[in-house]
């Protein structure tokens, strides 16, 4: 008993929990196949709810010959197929698409229910074509072919599970299942956190311990007797089921007449005659009378009480208690037709594992009853599957759908995206030379740098910056506030570089919705990202910071240019590729900008040349044109948003949303019984608890269950390893659909550049920065694809912005001071 469970590769049997769930909450119209013996029995099993839950069954035995059970996987599954279409036929049930369970005891691995591959054949079977293959599989293959009736096959049960769980429905501290019969096997629930093979660490899974084949490593060789060897060389699997053929029904009566031949020929029995019928294999049967038949019935049941009481005893190791109480169920013709059997295995249990109480509870109707309520657990769980998958389905958008974003955002109105003109109308050149002060502010922090650009023959940027916190109640309060509080930081920076006295030419990252007069004036449209400060919208920013430094008296700063965040991400990169016509902020908000042809912006005198001009795009959608998409998730989320109504495509794809639409469909799931035990915690009613960050690292694919488990625990949910797989799940579908929107807007803005020169193909590539871009594991990977899907023609190169914008802030300032300067010198 000490050395059998480590010497076993347990099977788990994808079962979870105790078999406490099935009592009074499941329900409906079952059908268990239960193979592995002799005979094939089929059962329907209705389990009902009117004032108690109670269970009727009704079965029918087939024969299993031995051509088939020794022929042909095809021929098997072929009898099955045909016996159950016979039952359901008799039944008047063949136009009803019913759960199956399937009792298949042999040994099978298993990753999930509804899935088993049968490792070995045990007892009297030798079908071929069957081991490694999906016994499922292989069952609805067979279904299939006959095409008369449907069968739902929701999962598939070892027999030992089966009466387990047969037997815990009538009582709830049945943790063992056993078979002595043909074969023998057992199966126990173990502690999640010692199996392996299986991600999380809370609760408990049925693992079959396949127990037949304990000493297949040699362990029992001490006790294995010359007549178990001859057993085993005769046998169908030789080296195989050692224990299982030491005791087992279907070999004791063999070793019987091994032994009584052995007997008579050294003249101990039957006056030294040895008749056909003892010499022929199969003749002696278990129910022989006399003290060999004892000898090897006791022993088995000694053999049987030992493995037994190694599971014993790890339960009550498990749970840490003194004195085990628990059941095990119980079923097999030798533990039920021997009439000492039963009272020696008892017997020496309680020897053996004296601190228990141990009941022994006969499983009357078989395994084929803990089976349907297998079944009634899995059908269960897998309504709740569909109906979480039909949720996210919404979130899955076809390529169609995805050609259909491509096309209205190519499209749109003028009065949907602004194409704002940026006076930008060239990337940089290489010549840009100076010291300059640049600005970026776009989010909850402000940045401040100091840009040495050196040119010539080695060309050199050289960056000095400081990060600022711009706390809530600045964001939200007076345009005054915010923009003294832009000043304060300058100050700092400046007295911390101790360049004060100095005049420095300013460049001015501000991502936001501006209506640019010229390179340096630009007119606020509207806050965006959480930004609500009053008296600015509708006001030249510009102006708004040049008073600031006024009214501080302190510093002169010469502001040259106010830049778009997606210019400057632009400018950053053409700086080091001249092919970058494109920027891409993919972050806390969503934007692009391009290189447009002259001619074609509507806003700005002249057809030569080009313009880069800031698309504003997060405010595509706001006509409704995307609606066909917008999920009751998005709409929940825009109208709890400080802008309702506007920047529907940015709600859609930037970080700033993803987390909160998240949190509304796990709160919509948690109502719904899917989550979190139907519990709504307060943390999950708090807005902005789900950040980027926690999405990136919940996707990422190099985390374990648990660590995501842990992730949502810090952030106060109390999840399971089970609520785990979902969230991951939820995370997946939105941060993917996000990368798919983005991959449709960009794609479209690539196909126009294409169109707009008249080329056949395009190389072009784009500047491309913002912390889901950069951090999501998934989401660039995601977006790439996209654009490559819906602008074949298009070969686009996506290059990260090291530098963030504030680098191409100051080369724009740069280009600024240049073209100035020329300008003067004319």
């Amino acid at each position: 008993k000490l050395t059998f469970l480590p010497s076993l590769s347990f099977l788990f049997s994808a079962l979870p929990h105790l078999p406490t769930f099935s009592v009074s909450t499941e329900k409906g119209d079952f059908i268990a196949l239960d193979l592995g013996g002799s005979n094939f029995r089929i059962l329907r099993v209705r389990v009902s709810h009117e004032k108690k839950q109670t269970v009727q069954m009704e079965s029918q035995i087939y024969d299993t010959p031995e051509d088939i059970i020794h022929g042909s996987g095809t021929g098997l599954f072929d009898h099955v197929a045909e016996c159950l279409g016979d039952f359901m036929e008799k039944h008047n049930i063949k136009d009803k698409k019913l759960p199956v369970g399937f009792t298949f005891s042999f040994p099978c691995q298993q990753t999930k229910l509804d899935e088993g591959f049968l490792i070995t054949w045990t007892k009297r079977f030798k079908t071929s074509g069957v081991e490694g293959m999906d016994v499922v599989k292989l069952l609805n293959k067979a279904i299939q072919k006959r095409g008369d009736y449907e069968a739902d096959i929701m999962a598939v049960v070892n027999d030992t599970v089966g009466t387990m769980m047969t037997c815990g429905f009538d009582d709830q501290r049945c943790e063992v299942g056993i078979i002595i019969g043909t074969g023998t096997n057992a199966c126990y629930m173990e502690e999640l956190r010692h199996i392996d093979q299986v991600e999380g660490d809370e609760g408990r899974m049925c693992v079959n311990t396949e127990w037949g084949a304990f000493g297949d490593d040699g362990r029992l060789e001490d006790i294995r007797t010359e007549f178990d060897r001859e057993i085993d060389r005769g046998s169908l699997n030789p080296g195989k089921q050692l224990f299982e053929k030491m005791v087992s029904g279907m070999y004791i009566g063999e070793l019987v007449r091994l032994i009584l031949v052995k007997m008579a020929r050294e003249g101990l029995l039957f006056e030294g005659r040895i008749t056909p019928e003892l010499l022929t294999k199969g003749k002696v049967s278990i129910k022989i009378k006399g003290f060999v038949c004892t000898i090897v019935s006791f022993r088995s049941a000694n053999l049987i009480a030992a493995t037994l009481a190694g599971i014993l005893l790890r339960l009550k190791e498990n749970k840490g208690v003194a004195r085990l109480r628990t059941t095990v169920g119980i079923d097999g013709s030798l533990y039920k037709m021997h009439p000492q059997y039963a009272r020696r295995l008892h017997k020496t249990v309680r020897r053996l594992v004296p601190d228990s109480d141990v009941r022994f509870l006969l499983s009357e109707s078989g395994s084929g009853k803990g089976a349907a309520m297998v079944t009634a657990v899995a059908y269960r769980l897998a309504e709740h599957s569909r109906e979480i998958a039909q949720t996210l389905s919404e979130f899955r958008l076809t390529t169609e759908q995805l050609l259909d974003v491509r096309t209205e955002r190519y499209c749109c109105d003028s009065a949907t995206v602004k194409m704002l003109p940026t006076f930008v109308n060239s990337t940089p050149d290489g010549s840009e030379h100076g010291d300059f002060l640049a600005l970026d502010l776009g989010g909850t922090n402000f940045r401040v740098l100091l840009v040495k650009i050196r040119s010539g023959k080695r060309r050199t940027v050289e960056m000095h910056n400081k990060i600022y916190a711009i706390p809530l109640e600045v964001m939200q309060g007076t345009g005054e506030e915010l923009f003294d509080h832009i000043v304060q930081c300058i100050s700092d920076f400046l007295d911390y570089m101790g360049m004060k006295n100095a005049r420095l030419p300013l460049g001015f990252t501000f991502s936001f919705p501006c209506r640019q007069t010229s390179l340096d004036a630009g007119i606020l449209v509207t806050w965006t990202k959480g930004f609500k400060a009053t008296d600015c919208e509708g006001e030249d920013v510009v102006g708004l910071l040049r008073e600031a430094i006024k009214r501080r008296e302190e510093f002169d700063l010469d502001v040259v240019a106010i830049v778009n965040d997606t210019v400057g991400t632009m400018m950053t990169c053409a700086y080091e590729e001249p092919t970058c016509e494109i920027g891409l902020i993919a972050g806390t908000g969503s934007n692009a900008c391009y290189m447009e042809e002259m001619r074609n912006i509507e806003m700005i005198e002249g057809d030569e040349g080009r313009m880069c001009v800031n698309m504003e795009w997060g405010a595509f959608g706001d006509n409704g044109c995307l609606d066909d998409i917008r999920t009751e998730y998005d709409r929940a989320v825009d109208d709890l948003s400080l802008n309702p109504g506007k920047q529907r495509y940015e709600k859609m794809c930037s970080g700033m949303y993803l987390g909160e639409i998240v949190r509304n469909i796990l709160i919509d799931m948690t109502k719904r019984g899917f989550l979190f035990r139907g519990q709504i915690s307060e943390t999950l009613k708090t807005r902005g608890i789900f950040e980027t960050k926690f999405l990136s690292q919940i996707e990422s694919d190099r985390l374990a269950l648990l660590q995501v488990r842990s992730i949502l625990q810090h952030l106060g949910l109390d999840s399971t390893c089970d609520d785990s797989i979902i969230v991951k799940e939820v995370c997946g579908v939105v941060s993917h659909r996000a990368g798919q929107i983005c991959g449709a807007g960009m794609a479209a803005v690539v196909d126009k550049i294409r169109e707009n020169r008249g080329l056949d193909h395009l190389d072009i590539t784009v500047g491309v920065d913002g912390t889901l871009y950069k951090l999501h594991p998934h989401f660039s990977g995601v977006m790439i694809q996209t654009v490559k899907e819906l602008a074949p023609q298009c070969n686009v190169n996506f290059l990260l912005s090291e530098d963030g914008s504030g680098k191409g802030a100051a080369l724009i300032t740069a280009v600024g001071c240049r073209l100035r300067q020329e300008l003067n010198n004319k």
